[in-house]
């Protein structure tokens, strides 16, 4: 393979996007190339679910005869992106990490799919995740290797997506987020990470963890990459009553390239509480930056976490055994033993005691949403510490308080439902990736595209990538 076809394989989306537009290549040709990409590494990467080639050679096809036509659907046109095996593609099975179901064909695409198809993109094919999107893989499955070091952790339960943007399988990928599983997979792998205000994308279609919490949203290899993704899937859906009415931004045209009136709170004590040292220098460094771009910096104090990420396991655990109820029933036998014990759980919480979850649940919202009063946007971490490596992560289920710390700054925000937006922002000295997290208030998903293309228009992080 050539240096050329190499570099093709880490641009930005669009920038592929222009050199189909402008005929310098064409969709097919980038639709090989990535094609013959899956077949020498993702043996070992494991980042690929389903491959969909024949499909997205025809696609790429379609997508090439109206670009000479005169024809483009927009940004995404004739661009080969991946769709997460929770997501329904007509004609092809979803097995969203489990065994009963990866045999089964859809007979429909979900909304977020139609969409990408109406949007000219081509579907590559369906990243691995954990069992059920929880935190486990199916004892069948072989788990995504982080491309960058195989022996740590790719994250969960979009690793499969994450894995496939940063070793150039994809140009981005559709992935979803219950109690972080955009944003640690985006931070373990050096990718971006857009994970929507609750609602602001359809579900229909969609295989649900915990659906009050599940949030579908993007990956890619910069802000602006992810906030085109989201234009493209984001709206109302007559088949979702709970995807909201608000009308979809156009994201990038937010991009000023300065950050001059924005008002970015940190809280100091919560994000450096039993927060590792290389962690603390990248959010030190990212607010210098943000500085830099013309923001303000505002002291903030958070609402404490503990109660909401205490609650945010039995509030998963009873809307899976929801989610499950038929399939449990009849096919217990082809469970894993981590994602049972989580619809086991969920049928022991009472009714009394979900209610109770609520109403906290609510209540934290609330306390969160009043920040955005004062701020525009919220920086933290995404993890307590370094990149784990996969040792320290397989003796998680015995360490409760590193759950816990896990879990810090990220479920909160699935609780609440604000958006976030996960960016680069480091390396360990072993060579790993490090990230942080923006949040924004309700619906504000143009302040986070603009802060993270600001960001990362003075920064370099997003375009380093392993080497393959």
């Amino acid at each position: 393979m050539t240096a050329e076809a190499i570099a093709l394989h880490y641009l930005e989306l669009t920038d592929v996007a222009a050199l189909i537009r402008n005929r310098e290549i064409s969709s097919r040709e980038v639709t090989r190339l990535q094609i013959d990409r899956m077949a020498s590494l993702d043996g070992d990467l494991h980042s690929y679910a389903l491959m969909m080639a024949d499909a997205a050679l025809v696609q790429a096809d379609a997508a090439d005869a109206e670009t000479a036509a005169g024809r483009s659907r927009g940004p995404l046109h004739g661009v080969p992106i991946a769709i997460k095996d929770v997501c329904q593609v007509k004609g092809f099975p979803t097995g969203a990490g489990m065994a009963v179901h990866r045999h089964i064909a859809s007979d429909e695409d979900a909304t977020v799919v139609r969409r990408l198809k109406k949007a000219g993109a081509v579907l590559l094919g369906k990243p691995q995740l954990t069992e059920g999107a929880y935190s486990d893989h199916h004892p069948s499955v072989t788990p995504p290797r982080n491309p960058w070091n195989a022996d740590y952790w790719p994250g969960i339960s979009s690793s499969g997506s994450g894995a496939a943007v940063a070793a150039g399988l994809c140009y981005g990928s559709l992935a979803t987020d219950t109690g972080g599983s955009i944003r640690w997979p985006a931070a373990a792998n050096g990718v971006t990470g857009l994970k929507p205000t609750w609602g602001r994308v359809s579900r229909y279609g969609v295989f649900e963890l915990a659906p009050s919490l599940d949030h579908v949203g993007t990956m890619a290899r910069s802000a602006v990459d992810a906030g085109i993704l989201l234009g493209a899937i984001a709206g109302s859906d007559p088949k979702d009553p709970t995807a909201l009415l608000d009308p979809v931004p156009d994201y990038p045209a937010s991009i000023t390239g300065d950050l001059r009136g924005l008002r970015i709170g940190v809280d100091a004590a919560w994000n450096s509480d039993e927060v590792d040292a290389g962690t603390q220098a990248v959010l030190a460094e990212a607010i210098k930056a943000f500085s830099e771009l013309g923001a303000e910096i505002v002291d903030i104090q958070f609402p404490d976490v503990a109660q909401v990420v205490a609650d945010w396991v039995p509030n998963c655990a009873v809307e899976a055994a929801v989610a499950h109820k038929a399939t449990y029933a009849a096919h217990k036998d082809q469970y894993g033993t981590v994602l049972a014990s989580v619809v086991e759980a969920g049928h022991a919480i009472s009714g009394i005691e979900y209610q109770e979850i609520w109403l906290r649940r609510m209540a934290f919202r609330g306390r969160v949403e009043a920040l955005f009063e004062k701020v525009d946007l919220l920086l933290t971490p995404v993890q307590p510490f370094a990149p784990l490596t996969l040792a320290r992560i397989q003796t998680l289920g015995e360490q409760p308080g590193l759950i816990a710390m896990l879990q810090r700054y990220t479920c909160p925000f699935d609780m609440s439902g604000h958006p976030t937006l996960t960016l680069p922002g480091g390396f360990t000295p072993e060579g790993m990736p490090i990230g942080f997290q923006l949040v924004a208030g309700h619906l504000g998903e143009a302040v986070l595209v603009r802060a993270g293309a600001a960001f990362q228009g003075i920064s370099a992080w997003h375009r380093r990538h392993p080497v393959a």
